[in-house]
């Protein structure tokens, strides 16, 4: 069997393996990520006499205390505008008054015809809420258990480190062992400078959406603003709902139609500058990746595991690329990855000698 067929046999299993096993292989992979995040805390934690779990604890409860604070900030802030909800329900009201009039003006459709319609409507969609409610109560009962296992499998990473770093020298006898801990500390790194591209991301898309939204007038631009660009992390859908907020109150603060259609614009066209160059730029320079692989990693990446694989598989990509630059033969799947045809070499923030070379 040659080298080529061999590689068309081993690419479908492998996205064959990806798809197939996503529900496992998603919650593991962040889990992962979340561990090598942590692991330069923890280090540096245990560095300074702390044992092991007691580095794990810290450095895993201050990310949870993080993460918690950040989204109980953004309950609170949706929460203080419930009173536009009131004012909502009466524009709507005044809106389809304005619409049933027209209808009944111009297209000849009866107030009784409306009113069958709306009832019709009403019908379909009371027979469709229960297996929706059902539906959304499944995702969110598997999201809850997620959130809880994907910590705790983190910390378990994080433990048994040693004994999963010989584990993949035995599966890979041919990578000599110091080898195989720089490609483990440059993944370490990767993952790291994943992190640090995706806050330049979000910085970037929440000081133009808010600048947008404060040229136009709206207010609370900034809050809004950044909402946005945390909820692009959901393709498509994220810029919605983020969008909901700034269109509804422009809405009933001008009593325009223009100022909403205004926010659809400023959204879309950063939504745009997001997709095709703030991202593949951030990104794929904190990795060394150039943009097209970054963009094709993106899209296989929403194919196979939808959002979480639009996440996951470029920092997945960059760490194809480090052992591609270090294994012989590879060098062909390193020039295609690269970002550049120098391959610079950068100071890792975590110098092999300190880290997982230490760890025998």
């Amino acid at each position: 069997m040659t080298k080529n067929t061999k590689l068309l046999i081993e690419i479908p299993a492998v996205i064959a393996i990806l798809y197939l096993g996503r529900s496992v292989l998603i919650p593991l992979s962040f889990a992962l990520l979340i561990a090598c995040i942590l692991y330069p805390v923890c280090h540096w934690l245990e560095s300074r006499k702390f044992s092991p779990v007691a580095a794990i604890a810290i450095s895993l409860s201050a990310l949870v205390i993080s993460a918690g604070a950040l989204l109980s900030l953004l309950i609170w802030q949706i929460a203080g505008f419930a009173s536009v909800w009131s004012k909502l329900q009466l524009k709507l009201s005044d809106a389809w008054q304005q619409f049933s009039g027209w209808l009944a003006d111009s297209a000849q459709i009866t107030l009784e015809e409306q009113q069958s319609w709306l009832s019709s409507m009403q019908s379909n969609y009371g027979n469709e809420v229960l297996p929706f409610i059902t539906t959304t109560a499944g995702n969110v009962s598997i999201l809850v258990v997620l959130l809880i296992l994907i910590p705790i499998i983190a910390a378990l990473i994080l433990y048994e480190r040693k004994r999963l770093v010989n584990v993949i020298h035995a599966l890979l006898p041919s990578i000599p062992l110091i080898d195989l801990r720089a490609i483990l500390n440059d993944t370490i790194t990767a993952y790291y400078q994943f992190i640090k591209g995706m806050l330049v991301v979000y910085t970037c898309v929440g000081i133009l959406n808010s600048v947008g939204l404060l040229l136009l007038g709206v207010p609370h631009a900034i809050l809004f603003g950044f909402i946005a660009a945390v909820l692009t992390f959901i393709p498509y859908v994220g810029i919605m709902i983020g969008a909901s907020l700034p269109i509804v109150v422009s809405w009933i603060t001008f009593d325009s139609i223009y100022y909403p259609m205004g926010v659809v614009v400023i959204f879309t066209f950063v939504q745009y500058l997001e997709a095709n160059v703030i991202f593949p730029w951030a990104v794929s320079s904190k990795l060394n990746l150039n943009t097209l692989m970054t963009i094709i990693a993106i899209l296989v990446g929403g194919a196979l595991w939808g959002s979480s694989g639009m996440i996951l598989f470029v920092p997945f990509l960059g760490i194809l690329k480090l052992i591609a630059d270090r294994l012989p033969g590879w060098e062909t799947i390193s020039l295609l990855l690269s970002g550049s045809q120098k391959q610079a070499s950068k100071n890792p923030i975590l110098p092999v000698s300190e880290t997982l070379h230490d760890e025998k």
